[in-house]
C-alpha cells in the first residue's frame, strides 16, 4: 500500500482498518506517529476543505507539512509535472498530496516517485478520501450500510466524488440510484431517474452534488435557477422523512440544498467535514506511518 489514487487501491480489509483508525481519531486527539515525516501538498486546483483537512490531519499526527505554491513554482517556467514531482521526490518527502484539474495526473506522478502519492481529486476521475469520509459518515449514522439505499443527485457525469462513491459504496453493499437530467448522467448499469420525487420515499440517504460548471464545455442548463427548480434538496421536499442529506462541498446554497435543509439536523454536511480530518489521519497512518 504505497499510493491512494482510487478507492479500489485499498482492499476491503485495508478500508475497514482505515475506518477503525478514523473512529479512534474522531475525538480530536493528537497522535505524533508521523513525527519526522515530511508531507508536501501540491494543489493545482483551488481547495478549502480538502487542503485544510489534509494539513490539519498531518499536523495532528506530528508531520511536517510543506505547501508548494504552484503559482510561484517552476511549473510557471515550463517545467513538466513529472519533473516537478521528480525534483520534489529527490528531496526525500514521505508523501505528496496532489490535486489537479486533469484526470490521471496523480497516477502518472506515482510512476516517478518513491514518496506515497495521495490523490486529493483529479479532474472528473476520482476523489478517494472524500468517498472514504462519506462512507465513514454513513456508517456512523446507520451502522451496517449493506442494503441501505442512497440517491446521488446532480452533475454526476462530471463528478469525481460520484465516481469514487459509486465504486466504494457498491463494494459495501449499498443500493445506489443516480438522479440527474439526461446530460448529467453517465453511461451506467445503476438505476437512474430524471425526477428526484421518484426516489424520496425509497431512500435512506441523499447525496447532493455541486454542478461542475468549470468542467462544462458549453452551458448545459438554461440557468442554475432552472436547475435548482428540479434538483435542489429543500426542506419542503424532504418534509418529515427519515433520511439524511449529504454534500461534498462547496454547497451552492439554494441551488444544491436550500438554507432550511442545511440547518436541519438530518443534514450531515459539517459532520462530513469533521470526519474528513479523521479519515485523512487514518489514510496517512496507513500509507506512511
Amino acid at each position: 500500500m504505497r499510493h491512494l489514487i482510487r478507492t479500489d487501491d485499498f482492499t476491503m480489509n485495508q478500508i475497514n482498518a482505515v475506518l477503525h483508525d478514523a473512529a479512534r481519531f474522531s475525538d480530536g486527539r493528537f497522535d505524533p506517529i508521523l513525527r519526522e515525516k515530511i508531507i508536501i501538498t501540491l494543489f493545482f486546483e483551488n481547495s478549502t476543505r480538502t487542503k485544510s483537512s489534509f494539513e490539519i490531519a498531518a499536523k495532528r499526527l506530528g508531520a511536517e507539512v510543506i505547501h508548494l505554491d504552484v503559482q510561484k513554482s517552476s511549473a510557471q517556467k515550463g517545467e513538466s509535472l513529472i519533473d516537478t514531482a521528480a525534483n520534489l521526490d529527490a528531496m526525500g518527502p514521505h508523501a505528496m498530496i496532489v490535486r489537479h484539474a486533469h484526470a490521471g495526473v496523480p497516477h502518472a506522478l506515482a510512476q516517478h516517485t518513491n514518496a506515497s502519492i495521495i490523490n486529493a481529486g483529479d479532474g472528473a476521475h476520482a476523489h478517494p478520501t472524500q468517498a472514504l469520509l462519506d462512507l465513514f459518515t454513513l456508517k456512523q449514522h446507520f451502522g451496517d450500510v449493506s442494503g441501505k439505499k442512497i440517491a446521488i443527485v446532480g452533475d454526476i457525469k462530471n463528478s469525481r466524488v460520484a465516481n469514487s462513491n459509486i465504486e466504494l459504496l457498491t463494494r459495501f453493499g449499498m443500493d445506489i440510484t443516480l438522479v440527474a437530467p439526461p446530460h448529467f448522467l453517465p453511461t451506467t448499469t445503476l438505476k437512474t431517474t430524471h425526477n428526484i420525487h421518484d426516489v424520496l420515499d425509497n431512500v435512506d440517504a441523499i447525496m447532493s452534488l455541486r454542478t461542475q460548471t468549470e468542467r462544462h464545455s458549453h452551458q448545459t442548463y438554461g440557468s442554475l435557477k432552472d436547475y435548482a427548480g428540479d434538483f435542489c434538496i429543500t426542506k419542503k421536499m424532504i418534509q418529515n422523512r427519515d433520511v439524511i442529506i449529504m454534500h461534498p462541498g462547496p454547497v451552492h446554497r439554494n441551488i444544491d440544498i436550500d438554507d432550511a435543509m442545511l440547518g436541519d439536523s438530518r443534514c450531515k454536511v459539517l459532520e462530513q467535514v469533521k470526519n474528513g480530518v479523521s479519515i485523512r489521519m487514518a489514510v496517512l497512518k496507513a500509507l506512511i506511518a
